[in-house]
Formats: C-alpha cells, structure tokens, sequence
C-alpha cells in the first residue's frame, strides 16, 4: 500500500528541511576572509626652535606601522609669534608661553581623549648652539621655561633639548625623501613597496645660523663622524651629512659686515652687497657678540655706524670668499672647504629653507642653468635701490639682503660644494616635497614613531555578501520546513 497524501507532504517537508539544512552548514564551513578594521590615528607634535622663529608641525599616522615605521602627513603647520627662543634672553619665560598660541590650535585637531598619549617634542637648532657657547645659563634658563610650558600641558611631553647639526641635516633628508616617495610609496596594487635606492635625493638646507648637505655617496663614507645611520621601514641607511655653524644667512651676513668693517674701518662704510642709492645706520656693538664672530671692533670707530650701498656684485663676491677657507682643501679630493670632508656629489638635490626663500624671490627656482642663474643675480645687484624699493612694497625687512644672499648662495653651491655647470641641473630649490614642508621635523616624527609601539589591529573574520544572503535563505528554508513537518504531524496526520 502507497503512502498517503498526508505522509508525502510530511516526508517532503522534511526533506527539504534535511537539504536546506545541509546547505547552510557548507556554507558555515565556507572559509572567511580575515580583514582588518580600521585602526586609530596617532598623532605627534614637534617644535622647530629655529634661530630667527619657531614653528610647530603637527603630524598623524595610523597605528598600525609599515615595516616598523608610522606613515606620517603633515596635519598643521603654525608659526610662533615673535622672534626665536635664543632670543628670549632676558625674558626666558616669554620663550615658554610664546609656544602656547600654536600648541592650543593643534590641539583642536586631536580627539581629546589622545592628549595625553601625544608625544610632543622641541628640537632647537643653531640658533640655541650659538647661544650655549655664549652663555650656557642663558640657554639652560630658556630650556627649563620651554620645558614648564609643555609639561604642564595635556600632552606626553618627551622633552626640549638641542638637536645636533648632524641630525638636523640627517632628518632633513628623511623628509624629502619621504615626501618623494623615495623611502617607501604606495603602488598601484595597493602595497606598499620600497623604491630602489639610485632614487634617493640629496637634502641641502640653510636657517639662520647653519647650513646643511646630506646626501648618499657612491662609494664608503671616509670620515665616519660624518656619516648617519638609522633604519626606516625595515631598510637601514648611510648618509653622509656636515652641520656648517655660522654658515646660515644670518650669521653670513653678519660676518659679512664685520669682515668689511674691520677691512675698512671707517665712520661711513660702503658696503658692495647694498644696492646702490641704500643707507642706514648700525649699531656697532651687536655686531660683535655673535660667537660666530672671534674678533673685536676697531676702537677708533663710532658705536653707530652709518652703511652705505655701493651695489657691486664683483667686490660684493670678494668679500663672501673672505668668509671661507678654500686654501685648506688645496690638494685634498674629497674636500668642501675650512677643511670639511666631503665625497664626491651624487644624484639629485633639493636645497629648501634661505635656499628656497632666496632663490624663490629671484624667480631662480626654475630650473635655469648656473650662468642663467650668476647673470641672473649679478643683475639685481647692480639695480638701484629706489628702483627695487618701489618694485617690492612691504619686502623691506629682507629686501637689501637679497643680493648679498644670491651670491653667498651661488659660492656656497658652486665653489664650496662643488656644483659645476653639468652637475647644476641635478639642483632642485623647493618648499614642499610631497605636500609636506621641508625641514628635519617630519624627518624626526618618522624616526620617532619607529621607537612607539604600534597597535595590534583589529581583526574580524568577513565573507562576500552573496555567500551571507543565500546562507541566510538556506536556514530560513530549513526552519520554515521543519516547522511545516511539525505542523502537519501534530494535526493533519491526526485527523
């Protein structure tokens, strides 16, 4: 005898709850694909104590690192008010509170519950090396008001210390090359790779008070106390990198005046790096107090000194050679000048900072070849100082220093460094790099983040949405079935 109508419906309804059933679990079984969640966003906070002005860079990176190292942006840039810290001598606890105005606007950007977990670090530079030569309680003072300030303030302060000349040139160099791409960069198949090493860029920087080169030579680094090493998204580097003191532009242009003076100690002095028609009266005292400065005023001379232009680019450029010691590389391959080593010139450079500033004012930041370049600035210096006054209103401040700081800027680059007219075209003059401005604080933040921990990212198992709808329909299809068998048992087979 058959089974009746009453069984089969019971007998398919458990069967179609048996194959759905079935079917959801292989798709349970189905292997997940592990992703990660999005990470949090640290952030770190540096002062750049500069000689003339003091900058605050805030920088952000995700948590979770590449190759041990944070892949850091730039979130702000905000620039002190008033004078450099160096400059707070008699008034150390304005140094402290002249920071408080920038801290207080990057602290807007951070989520408030990340104050405190926000390194934040001052780095001074030549202006404070300069200072602690002079007066080393003068320096400690301005440190111990910087250090009060920020560390009475919602942030994990790390300290306020001075930065070496070599690593102010070493992190210089990060920075561009970060910012170029030339360290790590993020590929078109979603990686990030490392690019090869014959891509890497010199760094040539100019503050107030030094200058720096940094760069990768071809061959091994002779004098090891110019070499840098560190190790970067999982790669270690060699650079070779020189701090000048007293090679910055204002310290050039203050012993520039000095060295005229006590050329031609005189109650008027004609000074060929002013543009002609220029005059102005000096203070003579403050001229001597540099500690880039080892000589005294000539005694017969008035304390105020009156300085007259003459506008000549050829006498102007004797008197910057007077500032270096080219005779103590004569014989020597690898030499710059005052006897610094130096390997041989390689690859590409980006010169910022008074490079940039200078260079950019003369609308040199073209790519124009060196005589272009000497013509170029060789000009300017022979206008008249009504005729540029009227072309530039509001520029006074820097205005009669341009053509003193083209031509140390040329001698410095081609006679000192050693860029000759081939090499020339490898020199790029530049403000950013990448969207990034250019100075050894971004390259320090990197450094920095390679030594904080980075978050384990948050992992979670995920499927494709298909696999998840019809897993879905499956268990719903079993449910319905077995609930239908359940149905029909308890009263249709009863009836």
């Amino acid at each position: 005898m058959g089974l009746s109508q009453k069984e089969q419906v019971f007998l398919a309804l458990l069967g179609a709850s048996g194959v759905s059933g079935l079917m959801a679990l292989i798709l349970l079984l189905v292997e997940a694909t592990s992703v990660l969640l999005p990470t949090d966003i640290k952030f770190g906070i540096v002062f750049d104590a500069g000689s003339s002005h003091t900058s605050l860079f805030l920088y952000q990176w995700p948590a979770n690192k590449e190759n041990g190292t944070g892949v850091v942006s730039q979130a702000l840039a905000c620039q002190v008010e008033g004078p450099g810290i160096s400059s707070y001598t008699s008034n150390p606890a304005q140094a402290g509170e002249s920071l408080q105005g920038c801290l207080e606007e990057a602290l807007v950007l951070i989520p408030e519950a990340q104050h405190r977990k926000t390194p934040t670090f001052l780095g001074a530079t030549a202006g404070m090396r300069l200072l602690s030569r002079k007066n080393s309680s003068q320096a400690r003072d301005i440190f111990a008001a910087v250090t009060q300030v920020l560390g009475r303030s919602p942030v994990d302060f790390w300290g306020a210390e001075l930065l070496a000349g070599q690593a102010e040139g070493a992190f210089g160099w990060i920075t561009v090359n970060y910012g170029l791409g030339t360290l790590v960069k993020y590929s078109f198949t979603g990686e990030w790779i490392q690019p090869p090493e014959e891509m890497l860029v010199g760094a040539l920087d100019m503050g107030g008070a030094s200058t720096q080169i940094t760069f990768v030579p071809g061959g091994p680094i002779l004098d090891k106390s110019t070499q840098a090493d560190f190790r970067l998204y999982g790669s270690d580097y060699s650079v070779y990198t020189h701090s000048y003191l007293c090679f910055g532009r204002d310290q050039m242009l203050s012993r520039l005046l000095v060295g005229l003076v006590q050329s031609r100690p005189a109650a008027l002095l004609r000074h060929p790096c002013y543009l002609s028609g220029y005059q102005t009266t000096l203070a003579l005292g403050p001229l001597y107090e540099s500690p880039c400065v080892h000589t005294t005023p000539p005694l017969s001379l008035p304390q105020n000194l009156t300085v007259e232009g003459t506008g000549n680019p050829g006498a102007c450029v004797s008197a910057i050679r007077e500032l270096f010691n080219f005779s103590s590389c004569q014989g020597q391959e690898d030499c710059a000048f005052d006897g610094v080593y130096q390997p041989p010139l390689r690859g590409q450079f980006y010169a910022f900072s008074n490079f940039y500033y200078t260079f950019h004012f003369l609308n040199l930041t073209s790519g124009q070849p060196l005589s272009t370049v000497n013509a170029t600035i060789w000009e300017f210096c022979q206008r008249p100082w009504k005729l540029v006054e009227a072309s530039y209103p509001g520029q006074d401040r820097w205005l009669r220093d341009y053509c003193a700081s083209g031509l140390y800027i040329l001698t410095l680059l081609h006679e000192g460094y050693g860029f000759s007219e081939e090499t020339w075209p490898s020199l790029e003059f530049r403000k950013q790099a990448g969207g990034v401005d250019i100075g050894w604080t971004l390259g320090y933040m990197l450094n920095l983040t390679g030594m904080i921990p980075a978050d384990a990212p948050a992992q979670w198992r995920a499927e494709s949405y298909g696999v998840w709808v019809a897993k879905v329909v499956f268990m719903v299809l079993a449910l319905v079935a077995v609930v239908g068998a359940a149905l029909v048992q308890l009263f249709w087979l009863q009836d």
